[in-house]
């Protein structure tokens, strides 16, 4: 079922040209990682006082499940190794080729993180970068890039280690985290 879903998504590359040059600029390792990257730095700044601290707090938390989706992710692809679909099927390839494990997906965990630590501030916002890291996941299985379980894995493993990290930042080390803004006051970056 993995397999065919590939196969009817990347079915359609090379058929309708403006959707695949949709594809490659949504694909790109840019896309995603700067747009959520811009949101949490929208997010740094935004407001005053208790709520500009809570924000701040967020991102912290944000880039905290960014660090442990991404240091699952690496466990796992340096533990079990799963070829890209673009090596085991025939495919319209529209990305690069990437030579590590397809399994879980890097990026999906990247995006997945960032909307998380989006979402758990605001609601609206975090749905729409939920709607961005979705397209994004979907735009790596029509390229030939994962397969769908390696999305979803990599979804879950992003959300996983945003809740995580939020937890840990809001509950468990709101203290420190309170003392890293001041810090960061002083020298003028909070």
């Amino acid at each position: 079922m993995d397999a065919g879903l590939v196969e009817w998504l990347n079915g359609w590359a090379g058929k309708i040209n403006w959707l695949d040059n949709i594809v490659l600029a949504i694909v790109s390792d840019y896309f995603f990682p700067v747009a959520g990257s811009l949101f949490l730095f929208g997010l740094w700044f935004y407001g005053s006082g208790i709520e500009r601290i809570t924000n701040q707090l967020n991102v912290i938390a944000g880039v905290m499940g960014i660090g442990f989706a991404n240091l699952i992710t690496q466990i796992i692809n340096h533990s079990i190794y799963r070829p890209r679909p673009f090596v085991e099927l025939d495919l319209i390839l529209l990305f690069y080729r990437p030579t590590d494990s397809s399994f879980p997906s890097n990026t999906a965990a990247l995006g997945f993180a960032i909307a998380t630590a989006i979402f758990f501030r605001f609601r609206r916002l975090g749905c729409f970068a939920y709607l961005l890291a979705i397209i994004y996941g979907l735009a790596r299985i029509y390229s030939g890039v994962h397969y769908p379980t390696d999305i979803i894995a990599g979804s879950a493993i992003g959300v996983a280690g945003a809740a995580s990290a939020y937890f840990v930042t809001t509950r468990v080390l709101k203290p420190l985290g309170l003392r890293l803004l001041g810090l960061g006051r002083y020298v003028f970056l909070a």
